[in-house]
């Protein structure tokens, strides 16, 4: 497979004008000076291929029900294979209508009300309220950091689990850290896992936005069959083709038993994926490699200059972005309360940590135009210094 890509073939510096289009990012902030940098969704628009087959299947005018095609399993298992290395059977495959749906859904499966479910903060919204959501319990554990680079505490983890807890709720690449999880930390955080009979519900839709080039994803269940096993791994095209709003996830889950514990508790509740999702995500995963190596080397350049930033800085600090496009940020020497609240009001709309279980922190998207990036940060600069 191709590790690079012609640099100026996809234009990512055109502006997209998101303003007045009822989005969830732009419209948050409408009617106001703020530039948003918080919600996972990039402002460039969907691959080439993707509009045209969307385009295509619109022209067709019907929009039935519409299953999974064929060729949309087969390209999944050979992108699995290819990628990461792991020979998936594609009766194992179970669709879903957004990857937060598979958090939850997974939540209830597994276990019984009034269980645990552990996960490690800081990490994305969602692991942290499923849990209660499906009459869980909820362990969160701090990750162990070091100068700003993250991993797991296993000491800790281990003396956390008890009898009650079921399963463990991993995200990797892992946001907002935007670490890479090495062979070596999957496997020991899979051995505490399987010899204490906790499942683990493996998020990996950032998988696809690698940006170092030296690190390569490794999808847990992929280490041995035993793992796979226990293993529920859920995956989308949105995060890395920017097509968030089709909704079109699935999860991977070898045995079936779990299988069949998954699936039967989203009988009656949870819908099938709409058309478009399904042309998007084949469009996406089959035919737009070469835009998303494209986006990598875009992304790339936004990281660092990020990161070049905050290592200029006296009062910021950030963790190294091995992949994802979203920045984590440690605020906790600025001499104010609410960062998030401070930096919106200098102008740029970011995530509270406090919502990632890290108040202190703030996450910053740079999945956008340079122009737009360089203006974010003026206003980032512009408000620190006047500290």
């Amino acid at each position: 497979m191709t590790t690079t890509s012609e640099p100026f073939r996809f234009d990512f510096d055109v502006p997209v004008d998101r303003k007045n289009t009822a989005s969830v990012k732009w419209d948050r902030y409408r009617g106001r000076d703020i530039v948003p940098m918080w919600v996972a969704d990039m402002d460039f628009q969907a691959p080439p291929a993707v509009l045209a087959a969307l385009s295509n299947h619109v022209q067709h005018g019907v929009f039935g029900y519409t299953y999974p095609p064929h060729e949309l399993t087969a390209t999944v298992v050979d992108m699995l294979k290819d990628r990461h290395n792991w020979a998936v059977k594609p009766e194992w495959l179970v669709w879903l209508p957004g990857l937060v749906t598979g958090i939850n859904v997974a939540c209830r499966a597994v276990g019984k009300a009034g269980e645990a479910v552990m996960t490690c903060v800081p990490v994305y919204p969602p692991f942290l309220s499923a849990p209660g959501l499906g009459g869980r319990e909820l362990i969160a554990v701090p990750h162990a950091e070091q100068r700003m680079r993250y991993g797991f505490d296993f000491d800790a983890l281990e003396k956390s689990i008890t009898p009650q807890t079921k399963l463990f709720l991993l995200c990797n690449p892992q946001n907002p850290t935007g670490r890479v999880f090495l062979k070596d930390e999957l496997a020991k955080l899979a051995d505490i896992c399987l010899r204490c009979g906790v499942v683990i519900c493996s998020d990996e839709i950032h998988c696809g936005l690698v940006l170092d080039t030296d690190k390569q994803h490794t999808s847990l269940a992929a280490l041995d069959e035993a793992l796979a096993a226990r293993t529920i791994t859920l995956l989308a095209p949105s995060k890395t083709y920017n097509i968030p709003g089709l909704g079109c996830s699935l999860a991977v889950i070898p045995d079936k038993d779990l299988r069949s514990a998954f699936r039967k508790t989203m009988d009656g509740i949870v819908p099938h994926v709409n058309a478009l999702g399904l042309v998007a995500a084949l469009a996406a995963w089959r035919d737009s490699e070469d835009w998303r190596l494209a986006l990598l080397d875009y992304l790339r350049e936004n990281r660092d200059h990020v990161e070049h930033f905050i290592s200029q800085t006296t009062v910021l600090n950030m963790s190294h972005v091995e992949a994802t496009y979203l920045a984590w940020i440690d605020c906790r020497t600025l001499p104010v309360d609410q960062p998030a609240r401070f930096f919106e009001q200098a102008g740029v709309g970011l995530s509270d940590g406090a919502d990632f279980g890290a108040p202190g922190f703030v996450r910053l998207n740079f999945g956008c135009s340079r122009a737009l990036l360089a203006e974010a940060i003026e206003r980032i600069d512009r408000a620190v210094s006047g500290l």
